[in-house]
């Protein structure tokens, strides 16, 4: 078993994403790209982007601090501490309107065999 405090790693993230050219950082935490579920923590400045990009799968985001918007084509909806995102099942991205972090859950889809 492993006890992670996510609080500490959105701070530590969210330093390293000030510290950087690109406003953002992030660490997988569980699972990994060959792995079905895949969680990762990301430290996002303000304004920092993740520009539009396709689903792999179901996932979600999980506002572990800050504000941020999530948005997939005309749609957008806003979240702040402790806010729940489900990210629809088409291209989207996501932006920080005030230095946050947030925890993305993704479960890929599977290839039929």
């Amino acid at each position: 078993m492993q006890k992670l405090s996510l609080d500490a790693l959105a701070r530590e993230l969210r330093d390293q994403a000030a510290g950087g050219t690109s406003g953002r950082a992030a660490r997988t935490v569980l699972g990994g790209h060959e792995k079905t579920l895949r969680q990762t923590v990301i430290g996002l400045v303000k304004d920092a982007e993740l520009t539009e990009h396709a689903n792999p799968g179901e996932a979600s985001v999980y506002v572990l601090s800050g504000r941020v918007v999530l948005t997939a084509g005309a749609q957008t909806w806003e979240g702040r501490n402790g806010d729940l995102l489900i990210v629809p099942e088409e291209p989207h991205s996501l932006q920080a309107l005030e230095d946050a972090a947030v925890l993305l859950t993704v479960a890929k889809h599977r290839d039929p065999a």
